[in-house]
């Protein structure tokens, strides 16, 4: 049984963090490798234990579950393929000139240094995945980072057990006590994030819950990085002429991608525009007939959910074309439909992310300009386009606009479903994302937990490894 960390217990355990921290930005690129390795082989090995723990606690199916940690595992090994690539440090080298427009210039060299210990915040909807041993905890191990995560309240015996593998398959491979350990409750996650020593912290979770957080980062005396990845409504935009050629496709893929894992995905689609007299509506309608129930993580989040349909209903000029209910094993799915003007008029309501398996089909009038119904939204992580080419009127103006307020766009597709790519940005412009700049998922994620230092004129033996000529690390350096 888990208890509440106390301030004095953060605090101990800040101090093994200090101390792991100081060790391990000495280590290589290949100590560091190998110890993400021996944590994605301790996890496997203990799968029989762990997953069992997670459906326990968070009510996802087994077969779910089994796939998330072998993502947990990838994403482990491919932080670790990374770090042997040898490019991850960024190195330029640029050696002294005499001879630049601006005159004599002195010698370079740049490279990308661990931030310090991380405070790291761990996801209810993904127990494996975003959790104690996550892409945020590896992405700030590959980079030399300690880890301290603030264990959910919704799995914290998954939590425990996870970090003590965890734990245990680091020490084995040679790591620092205190390169990675757990605090449990809410104001012991606020103690971490307000230690001096921490240098970075990194959330998945809800806008006010993250921003809460970041406002507390940004108010200590030295202010940190904080990472949070928050809400996002995925509006999705469908042009007349796919819906003309396609609309069982799109309507057979909508709600497939909606009522994915009961729709606590935070790249659910979540208001899809589909021109006025489309069988989308209709199509989409009929596919939910027969839908089950699924259930929701937890008893709050299914009761939250509950008085979201309940209130969504009652919005005026929204027609509940299938209302959603709770039932004795889970909730049932939502689909809802509305004019462009009404939701422009109640966008404070109707442009609301909503955690469940719950969607909002807008119908835009003829000749309207796909690229301005984007226009009314915040950041997202992503918008999706269903077009038959890039020649439809409007596809090219609204893929430009879709970039402006999205970390990934997707064609003719759905965006739940993140591939761990070096490719992807999960991320976006503000509320999806504290910051627009990185992303949550995939290896450039390392980017958040590294700071750029420069050398001018350092002899080569009073440089790090990364920097001098002979490149004892075998690094990936742009020389110049």
């Amino acid at each position: 049984m888990t208890t509440l960390s106390t301030t004095e217990n953060v605090t101990a355990k800040v101090d093994a963090a200090v101390r792991a921290f100081d060790r391990l930005r000495r280590t290589s690129p290949t100590e560091r490798a190998e110890l993400l390795e021996a944590v994605a082989q301790a996890l496997e090995a203990n799968a029989a234990t762990l997953i069992p723990l997670a459906q326990a606690e968070s009510h996802l199916p087994q077969a779910r579950l089994t796939g998330e940690l072998a993502r947990t595992t990838y994403q482990l090994r491919s932080f670790a393929q990374l770090l042997r690539a040898g490019d991850f440090a960024e190195v330029i080298i640029d050696h002294a000139k005499t001879d630049t427009p601006l005159g004599p210039t002195p010698d370079l060299r740049r490279h990308l240094i661990p931030l310090g210990p991380v405070a790291m915040f761990s996801a209810s909807n993904f127990p494996f995945a975003f959790s104690v041993a996550g892409g945020d905890t590896a992405s700030a191990l590959a980079a030399g980072c300690s880890v301290i995560v603030k264990a959910h309240s919704g799995h914290p015996e998954l939590s425990a057990t996870t970090a003590a593998v965890v734990r245990d398959a680091l020490v084995s491979a040679g790591a620092p006590d205190g390169t990675l350990d757990v605090v449990y409750g809410q104001q012991s996650g606020i103690a971490l994030l307000q230690d001096p020593r921490i240098a970075a912290g990194a959330f998945t979770g809800s806008t006010w819950g993250g921003r809460a957080l970041f406002d507390v980062a940004a108010a200590r005396q030295r202010p940190i990085p904080f990472y949070g990845e928050l809400g996002s409504v995925n509006p999705v935009v469908v042009s007349r002429e796919a819906s003309k050629a396609k609309a069982d496709a799109i309507a057979t893929g909508l709600v497939d991608s909606f009522t994915l894992g009961a729709g606590q995905f935070c790249t659910k689609p979540g208001v899809i525009f589909v021109p006025e007299g489309s069988t989308i509506p209709k199509l989409a309608q009929n596919a939910l007939a027969d839908a089950p129930a699924q259930a929701l993580l937890n008893d709050r989040i299914t009761a939250a959910y509950a008085d979201s349909e309940a209130h969504f209903h009652q919005v005026a000029g929204v027609d509940t074309l299938v209302l959603g209910a709770v039932t004795d094993v889970g909730v049932t799915p939502s689909l809802f439909r509305t004019t462009l003007g009404n939701l422009l008029e109640h966008a404070g309501t109707l442009l609301e992310e909503r955690f469940g398996p719950s969607v909002i089909l807008v119908e835009y009038p003829a000749g309207a300009d796909l690229a301005s119904l984007l226009d009314s939204f915040e950041g997202s992580l992503t918008v999706t386009i269903h077009a038959l080419d890039t020649g439809d009127v409007g596809i090219g103006d609204a893929l430009d606009r879709a970039s402006l307020i999205a970390g990934r766009i997707v064609w003719n597709g759905w965006p739940t479903g993140v591939a761990v790519s070096a490719a992807m940005t999960h991320g976006g412009p503000y509320p999806s994302a504290t910051s627009a700049l990185h992303t949550s998922v995939g290896v450039t994620a390392i980017r958040r937990f590294q700071r750029p230092v420069s050398y001018q004129n350092v002899p080569d033996l009073g440089l790090p490894e990364s920097l001098r000529n002979a490149n004892p690390l075998g690094l990936v350096r742009a020389v110049k």
